[in-house]
């Protein structure tokens, strides 16, 4: 299943979320994107079918180890370029934005590349 940017965004909040939080909801993720109860609720309900998600009798959401995969990836996208960005003299809020946009379409190649600049002209 080919994860479309929505997908890739509620995967990278729960990852984000996991790591400030001991237990995370479908809530706290509306929240912390914006969205609405329902539409969370569909999203999570895609997620879980794919794989991606599980949630116990609780309600608390896991990532399982192929949505960790993928917010792993993503968030480590959102990082790098946030921090490239910043460099090239951009504001940290808008770096962070743009980043946001980037990380979901820009190819393995070239993200590959950015990183190896990075690493080799540190």
């Amino acid at each position: 299943m080919r994860l479309q940017e929505s997908g890739e965004m509620y995967l990278e909040t729960i990852y984000v979320l996991s790591r400030k939080l001991k237990n995370v909801r479908a809530i706290d993720v509306g929240q912390q994107l914006g969205f609405s109860k329902p539409s969370v609720s569909r999203a999570l309900g895609i997620l879980k079918e794919g794989g991606y998600v599980t949630g116990d009798e609780n309600g608390f959401l896991s990532l399982t180890e192929s949505g960790a995969a993928v917010a792993e990836k993503i968030y480590e996208r959102h990082e790098i370029l946030t921090a490239v960005l910043m460099q090239l003299g951009v504001g940290e809020k808008d770096a962070a934005e743009d980043a946001c946009r980037i990380e979901h379409v820009i190819s393995d190649n070239t993200f590959n590349a950015i990183k190896e600049h990075i690493s080799s002209h540190g």
